[in-house]
């Protein structure tokens, strides 16, 4: 009993878990604005955000300039904002590809599911092959690429209808590695300087351009999925146990499995649709979060997101401060973090 109360008693307060979190987040977005060539204190950034608010104006005095006004509201409230939901979708869709293989190592961009996704994207962007779907051209080719690739990858690591982790691993980097030799053909064949420029740019990950605009669909997709998952947390818990075990505790495995697969490709196809490839933040948030938290995906998948979030943003500014005026990719930093820590996590996982 002792033993039982003193576990209890080191679980960490959810409540207040997510109150620091969303803080954070506040905090984050607030002195990020402000970071850049032309810096803006965080005190005006705050009241610029308040004043656009219903009612804001009349509380607040507009002692700041109209470039002030023109660079946080137009410029960099949108960008940090996508970052946000960016990271927070990269690290729930980690938690989702972990639950579906049952393994603490998958992530979109080591499975390949990036990669399908940018060749389809790509292959839209250069030469208009989904242009009938209209606006939503881009985000609908990216997730027509990830579900494909994820359902390729899904299948072959499957021996005796159970997820070989070694299949699973080998075939995500043999299909990542035909999915960008199929985007390396398309961009080659790109008919014209710029869009080919334009297209690598992209698939590095960036969050330059970002605009209000951009903002809708990874929040519309991000609520959804999350409401989906959250719902389904008690199921995603009895996949850790396997799926013979799942299965006698009333789960419909084939069914998590299916919403998994969705889930997972609609949420890398309109993140990747609006950011580009970045890679390792479903791996590494995830991960740092059931360290900090547990396995229960009940508080998993929030407390993820926020993180992925944050964790966004700060790499967004350090990508646009660190060759100034010029600015770095976001996928080639967290490519530079998340190398090393997968490599820490496979050599953790060979000593377990």
């Amino acid at each position: 009993m002792k033993e039982n109360k003193s576990s209890m008693s080191k679980e960490p307060n959810m409540k207040l878990v997510l109150l620091l979190l969303f803080i954070g987040s506040i905090i984050s977005i607030i002195l990020a604005i402000g970071i850049g060539p032309v810096s803006v204190h965080p005190g005006t950034v705050a009241k610029i955000i308040m004043s656009k608010l219903p009612f804001g104006t009349d509380f607040i005095n507009p002692n700041w300039t109209r470039l002030d006004e023109n660079i946080v509201w137009n410029l960099r409230l949108p960008r940090v904002l996508l970052g946000m939901l960016v990271g927070a979708s990269l690290a729930v869709t980690g938690v989702a590809m972990q639950a579906l293989v049952r393994n603490h190592l998958a992530d979109p961009f080591i499975l390949g599911v990036s990669s399908g996704a940018s060749a389809t994207a790509t292959l839209g962007m250069l030469f208009g092959v989904f242009s009938f779907f209209g606006t939503y051209a881009l985000s609908i080719s990216a997730f027509i690429g990830a579900a494909a690739t994820i359902m390729i990858v899904y299948t072959i690591s499957r021996v005796r209808g159970r997820i070989n982790v070694t299949q699973l691993l080998l075939s995500g980097v043999a299909v990542a590695m035909i999915m960008d030799a199929v985007t390396n053909v398309i961009t080659l064949s790109a008919p014209n300087a710029l869009g080919l420029h334009n297209a690598a740019f992209w698939m590095s990950g960036s969050l330059a351009g970002a605009k209000w605009g951009y903002l809708t669909l990874p929040l519309v997709v991000i609520l959804f999925c999350m409401s989906i998952l959250l719902i389904q947390y008690r199921a995603l818990n009895a996949l850790l146990l396997g799926e013979e075990a799942a299965g006698t505790l009333g789960t419909d495995v084939k069914r998590v499995q299916k919403i998994l697969v969705l889930v997972a490709s609609l949420l890398a196809g309109a993140t990747i649709a609006v950011s580009g490839s970045i890679g390792f933040i479903g791996l590494m948030v995830p991960h740092i979060t059931r360290l900090l938290i547990g396995s229960d995906h009940k508080k998993v998948l929030p407390v993820s997101a926020l993180l992925g979030g944050i964790f966004v943003i700060w790499t967004d500014v350090v990508a646009r401060i660190v060759i100034a005026p010029e600015e770095l990719p976001i996928g080639l930093l967290t490519a530079i973090i998340g190398g090393p820590f997968f490599i820490w996590l496979l050599k953790r996982n060979s000593r377990a």
